[in-house]
């Protein structure tokens, strides 16, 4: 099997994947049918939200955050609420963002509290990572990208477990790269 073929079948699931559907728009009554609308309570309130906000508020995660010392750190990175804004400004313009985050939130609800049990012990890293500068998280998802096209190369794709790896790995080492690249592009538009 080689492997262009396999990045052929994974262009072509992408692509269809964004062609539109054949089937009907939900209706108004659908929609106030379906479960994520039914989840309120007497006052309209959220109750998933409601509840991941009651143990947010539990677990102390604020208090931990400011603990952590990483606000602090932020600011002294350069980094403050004040220089979020023009992020603020650029999603008011583009309205389609907050349409994709309010499209993802059914399936994103079940996330967040996840990573509110994660949170305290990423804390620390976190505060490490907000030290570093743009121009290394640019080397970092260039690397990145140079793994992956390195691997695409160097793993041969003579048998289906080293399709697999070389996927998986250009894969990870792609979304890292990109991944960086962004923060990069977000840290030095804040920052600068």
């Amino acid at each position: 099997m080689k492997f262009q073929i396999l990045i052929a079948a994974l262009f072509a699931t992408t692509a269809t994947a964004f062609a539109p559907s054949s089937q009907q728009q939900q209706s108004a009554a659908t929609l106030y049918a379906s479960p994520i609308r039914t989840e309120v309570d007497s006052t309209g309130n959220n109750v998933a939200v409601k509840n991941i906000l009651k143990e947010v508020e539990s677990s102390g995660l604020l208090t931990k955050v400011a603990q952590s010392g990483l606000l602090s750190k932020a600011q002294d990175a350069g980094l403050s609420l004040t220089k979020l804004e023009p992020l603020l400004a650029l999603a008011a313009e583009n309205p389609e963002i907050l349409v994709l985050v309010e499209a993802a939130t059914p399936e994103l609800l079940p996330l967040i509290p996840k990573i509110v049990s994660i949170a305290p012990g990423a804390l620390p890293l976190l505060a490490q990572a907000v030290t570093i500068p743009p121009v290394v998280l640019s080397a970092v998802g260039l690397a990145c990208f140079a793994g992956a096209a390195g691997a695409v190369v160097v793993i041969p794709d003579d048998t289906l477990l080293q399709i697999a790896g070389q996927t998986f790995a250009a894969g990870a080492l792609g979304a890292a790269g990109a991944a960086s690249l962004v923060g990069s592009a977000v840290l030095g538009k804040v920052l600068g």
